[in-house]
């Protein structure tokens, strides 16, 4: 191929040069700023959809939330002691959980002489009934709904639930405390809906500690009715409470590992 071939280049080829960006060009500002607006924000962990609140927390939000966690502590770990403390310490039992059991059971020990400290027990469970009560009542009014959701949120029957509950204590308002010792509707929802519909916090303990005391008086006269025959019974429990305290303790590891697999299998 000739020099005077119009398609014949003899300059070498040259590799363009590389432009620095101007630290003092504004449009350089703008195209770092649009790099960065691609890239996906990693989400704060109070934004997570699940939790009651909107926006980020507050203070009181997080001393709320730390109060559910801690009953749901109390709770989970009362399981598999439940039946040795039924069987052997019925009065400490019903101080921590308020177990209807355990006042039956101190009910049943006074008809035979054996608890003439009923009246203490029976004190004991009527606050005991009550203690969590008022953070129910305070995430109603902090969250509003987003309470009512949490608990809505585990199932189809906790939704249908939860809205039978809510439902019934914007019908009948202060008589639905009382109700909720006797209708089988999550208690947490009804105390919820009167937080967020304004209820004062002296009225609701009142009524409620009233609920408690009419409650907790039935179940400990049941068990004095019951006298003999239920401490046979809650001797028989203390017996053998070792092996159902193992058996329940088995049973709470293997859901939560079921309900580990199922959520793994989810995501």
């Amino acid at each position: 191929m000739s020099a005077a071939d119009p398609e014949f280049d003899p300059a070498p080829s040259v590799a363009p040069e590389r432009v620095e960006a101007d630290p003092n060009d504004p449009t350089s500002d703008t195209d770092s700023a649009a790099d960065a607006a691609e890239e996906p924000r990693q989400k704060e962990w109070w934004e997570d959809a699940k939790l009651p609140w909107k926006g980020k927390p507050r203070r009181e939000d997080i001393l709320c939330w730390i109060g559910f966690s801690l009953s749901g502590i109390i709770g989970l770990i009362m399981i598999p002691l439940r039946p040795v403390l039924l069987g052997s310490a019925p009065l400490a039992l019903v101080a921590i959980t308020g177990s209807r059991s355990g006042l039956v059971t101190i009910g049943a020990l006074s008809a035979v002489g054996r608890a003439d400290w009923w009246l203490v027990g029976l004190i004991l469970g009527i606050v005991s009934c009550v203690k969590w009560d008022p953070l129910f009542w305070w995430a109603g009014k902090l969250w509003g709904h987003g309470l009512i959701e949490l608990v809505a949120g585990r199932s189809k029957w906790a939704a249908r639930n939860a809205g039978r509950a809510e439902a019934l204590a914007r019908r009948y308002g202060v008589p639905a405390i009382l109700l909720a010792y006797v209708v089988p509707l999550p208690a947490a929802v009804i105390y919820a809906t009167l937080g967020m519909a304004g209820m004062r916090l002296r009225k609701f303990l009142i009524v409620d500690l009233i609920g408690s005391a009419i409650i907790c008086s039935l179940w400990m006269f049941l068990g004095h009715q019951l006298g003999q025959s239920a401490v046979n019974v809650v001797d028989l429990i203390a017996r053998y409470s070792g092996y159902i305290s193992i058996g329940l303790l088995v049973l709470i590891i293997g859901q939560a590992v079921w309900r580990a697999k199922r959520r793994a299998a989810r995501a």
